[in-house]
């Protein structure tokens, strides 16, 4: 049988192998499918992953104002009425091009938005390279210094 045990404001449980042993009590509900893009009630699912990430950033709130406007457009054709929306989206993206590629081709043919045609890239990953490299460096310069302080202590006897 467990020990509880209450010090101060910490509570601390001590149990032994055989409270460890036994099947636990708890029956957790049944888990919920991911949604995708659309939640149940209708309303934008911001943490999707189709989204590649864009509701979130430097440019995430013009990019949920332009997509918002699209999604709950009564207009013909669709999204007419998004102009200004995706006009401010699209100056915000090229003030960021490290996080929003500008290379021309890269655009999306239908909508001329920077970066939306590679959102399944890995230019995340061309990144996390690049830091693994820095921290690789960086890690070697340290241990060349551990390295010349072995040495040194080596020297004088220490």
């Amino acid at each position: 049988m467990a020990t509880v045990k209450e010090i101060g404001k910490d509570t601390i449980i001590f149990v032994s192998k055989e409270d460890h042993a036994e099947k636990s009590k708890i029956e957790l509900p049944p888990s919920e499918p991911a949604p995708g893009l659309l939640l149940p009630s209708g309303e934008i699912n911001w943490n999707c992953p189709c989204l590649g990430g864009m509701a979130t950033g430097p440019c995430g709130v013009e990019f949920r104002d332009a997509f918002s406007c699209f999604h709950y457009s009564d207009a013909e054709p669709k999204g007419s009425d998004c102009y200004d929306a995706f006009k401010i989206m699209q100056d915000c993206m090229s003030q960021y091009p490290a996080v929003y590629n500008q290379n021309n081709s890269d655009q999306d043919e239908e909508s001329g938005i920077p970066g939306l045609n590679n959102l399944d890239d890995n230019d995340e990953d061309d990144e996390l390279d690049e830091v693994e490299r820095e921290h690789a460096e960086i890690h070697q310069k340290y241990a060349d210094v551990d390295q010349d302080e072995s040495k040194a202590i080596a020297v004088n006897g220490k």
